[in-house]
């Protein structure tokens, strides 16, 4: 994303916003409520268009369908069909039939530990367990790129523990790369190979950090010496975005 601007009606959300992502990197975009990190997301998905700046590609083209995966905030499945069906959903929008999208859908589910569940209703399911299956949704076409805008914020904490650990896990398993949205400190420091610090609205890129503690994470990292410094810092600095804006 190259000075990439975007205004609606009246309201200006990203204003030469300069942003590159890695292949195979854990980004996570970091700020107050209402700086545009929804936006920056949308944008780079193709749900809207910038009003200026430019979105650039490594090879120059526009992703094909199917190359991007998104996890909304909401799980927004579909109550009257089935997980398994639920997950197929992207796969029948790219012309699968019901017996070739069978074995991604299976291995979608394993991914995120719900194969016994693909027959069950999302009625049937917590909110945790809602949220693996828009994951599995979201992987269903193999995307290598997979964005995520906090997806995990509606959920408890011993909950939202969990899925990160397990998102991790299938972030390295998989090798995809990652753009998460996110609000947290703490949350964005146990994922992220690097955080993109916003300024409140309207959106810019504040500060890079990088968080150059080794994968894998588990719980000793939470409570170790480094990650609460890595916490001190990103959170001095999102606190200095916020103080230069209101300046």
């Amino acid at each position: 994303m190259r000075g990439v601007g975007k205004t609606f009606a009246s309201v200006v959300a990203l204003d030469r916003f300069d942003f590159a992502v890695r292949e195979r990197e854990f980004v996570s975009l970091l700020g107050p409520s209402g700086c545009g990190k929804s936006t920056a997301l949308r944008l780079i998905a193709g749900l809207a268009a910038p009003t200026s700046g430019a979105i650039e590609w490594r090879d120059g083209k526009k992703p094909e369908r199917g190359a991007l995966g998104f996890v909304f905030q909401e799980p927004t499945l579909m109550p009257w069909t089935s997980v398994a069906g639920n997950v197929e959903l992207p796969l029948k929008l790219l012309g699968l039939d019901h017996s070739a999208a069978a074995q991604r859908v299976s291995t979608a589910l394993e991914g995120v530990g719900l194969a016994e569940f693909a027959r069950a209703y999302p009625r049937e399911l917590s909110g945790g367990m809602k949220m693996r299956v828009s994951i599995a949704r979201a992987l269903a076409t193999a995307p290598p790129l997979l964005l995520m805008d906090e997806p995990f914020a509606a959920l408890d904490e011993i909950t939202r523990f969990r899925l990160a650990n397990d998102l991790l896990k299938l972030w390295q398993t998989l090798g995809k790369t990652v753009v998460f949205v996110t609000h947290s400190v703490f949350e964005s420091v146990f994922l992220s190979s690097r955080i993109v610090v916003m300024t409140p609205r309207p959106g810019r890129v504040f500060a890079e950090i990088p968080i150059d503690a080794p994968y894998p994470r588990a719980e000793s990292f939470r409570t170790s010496p480094e990650y609460a410094g890595f916490c001190r810092r990103v959170s001095q600095t999102l606190a200095q975005a916020v103080a230069g804006a209101a300046a």
